[in-house]
C-alpha cells in the first residue's frame, strides 16, 4: 500500500474546504439608495444643493431610487441613511441655514402632510445618531415638528448638549449635557389633545401645550450654522446625522 494514501484524503478535503470558504463567508451588505434602508414613500428630501433660495427637492417617485453622496446616501453598513449639510450649502428662502432633511408627505408622496395637534394623535419616532457638527457654531437639528409658519419643537444638539425646543426657546428642555457624537438614540414626538410630548430613549423629557395647525414632521440634518457664523466656508465643514429607523403614524 502506498504510505501516502492515508494522507492524501485529508489533504484533499482540507484543500476543498479552503476553496469553499469564500463562498460560505457572509457577503458585504449592499444597498443602492436611501429608500432601500428607510421607508420613504411618504417623504420628500430637501438637499443643500441647487441655486440660492431654491434648494434641490426630490419627491416621489424619483426619491425611491435617488441618492446624492455625501448629502443623502447610505452608510457603509447599509443600516442607516446619511444626511449631511455643509455650512456653505444652499438654503431655503425662509431660512439662513442649510439642510439635508426629509419633509413629511401623504398619498405616496403626492401631497404635503398637514395636520393639527388638536385632532387625533400624530407620532414620529427616529432612531438616529448625530455624527458631525460644524466648526465655531457646533449645532444641528435632528428632527422637528413644523407648523404652517415655523418650527414648533425640535431636537437640537449644541456641542454636547441636546435640547428639546419650544418655538423660539431653543433651550426649553435639556435632554442631556453629555452627548457624544456617534451615540445612537431614539427621539420621539407624540402630538395630540393640544399637547406635544417629546421622548428620549423611551423617557418623556418635555411637554409642550400648543394648538397648532398645518403641522408636519421633518427628519435629517438641519445644520444651524452658515458661512457668516462658521469657518471654514467649505464643504468640509458640516453637520451630519445618521438615521437607522424612521416611522410616522396618525390615529
Amino acid at each position: 500500500m502506498n504510505p501516502m494514501h492515508g494522507l492524501l484524503v485529508p489533504i484533499l478535503l482540507a484543500s476543498a474546504c479552503a476553496l469553499a470558504a469564500p463562498a460560505s463567508a457572509t457577503a458585504a451588505p449592499t444597498c443602492g439608495h436611501p429608500a432601500d434602508v428607510l421607508a420613504l414613500s411618504n417623504w420628500k428630501e430637501t438637499l443643500p444643493t441647487g441655486s440660492k433660495g431654491n434648494p434641490t427637492e426630490i419627491e416621489q417617485p424619483k426619491l425611491a431610487s435617488y441618492s446624492a453622496d455625501p448629502w443623502f446616501t447610505t452608510d457603509a453598513a447599509c443600516d442607516a441613511v446619511q444626511f449631511r449639510a455643509a455650512v456653505n450649502g444652499v438654503t431655503t428662502s425662509g431660512s439662513g441655514y442649510p439642510r439635508s432633511e426629509l419633509r413629511e408627505m401623504t398619498g405616496g408622496g403626492s401631497d404635503e402632510a398637514s395636520w393639527s395637534t388638536t385632532s387625533g394623535t400624530s407620532t414620529m419616532t427616529v432612531d438616529e445618531a448625530v455624527t458631525h457638527l460644524p466648526e465655531v457654531k457646533p449645532q444641528v437639528v435632528a428632527g422637528q415638528i413644523h407648523d404652517a409658519n415655523d418650527d414648533v419643537t425640535v431636537f437640537r444638539l449644541e456641542g454636547s448638549k441636546l435640547y428639546v425646543t419650544k418655538g423660539n426657546d431653543t433651550h426649553y428642555a435639556l435632554v442631556t449635557d453629555k452627548y457624544q457624537l456617534g451615540t445612537r438614540f431614539q427621539a420621539k414626538f407624540v402630538a395630540g389633545g393640544g399637547q406635544i410630548k417629546a421622548y428620549y430613549n423611551g423617557t418623556q423629557v418635555a411637554s409642550i401645550s400648543t394648538k397648532s395647525s398645518g403641522d408636519y414632521f421633518k427628519a435629517g440634518a438641519y445644520t444651524q450654522a452658515n458661512c457668516d457664523k462658521s469657518s471654514p466656508c467649505a464643504a468640509s465643514n458640516y453637520g451630519e446625522v445618521l438615521i437607522y429607523g424612521l416611522t410616522v403614524s396618525h390615529q
